[in-house]
């Protein structure tokens, strides 16, 4: 489903699926803050090592669910596959756009399994 998205979601959801960290931390402002797990992550070079990290622990991947677009920011559903207790799990990923990059990223769970 990355045909149909937004060109940047499209490109975060490549670069995490491919594990190319440099790519997906070019995806984010250099003031970008992503919260994920209790823990927050600012500017891309410890989104990157978060990224890193993540790929490393869980080797997960995204699949499109849905994208719903507000005005104040996206809101992209996956399903999210990986080396995890209860994979796969639904999560919402929260973006806020600025001057075509991220800004902000908050990942929840929706308490769906797939």
């Amino acid at each position: 489903m990355t045909g149909n998205l937004p060109p940047l979601i499209a490109a975060f959801v490549e670069a995490k699926n491919a594990y190319d960290s440099n790519a997906f931390a070019a995806c984010f402002t250099e003031n970008a803050v992503v919260y994920d797990e209790g823990r927050e992550m600012v500017g891309p070079a410890a989104i990157k090592e978060w990224n890193e990290a993540s790929n490393r622990k869980y080797q997960d991947t995204l699949t499109v669910l849905e994208l719903v677009e507000f005005s104040d920011e996206t809101v992209l559903t996956a399903q999210v596959a990986g080396n995890f207790v209860g994979s796969p799990v639904s999560l919402d990923f929260h973006f806020a756009i600025r001057a075509g990059k991220i800004s902000r990223l908050a990942i929840d769970f929706t308490g769906d399994q797939a």
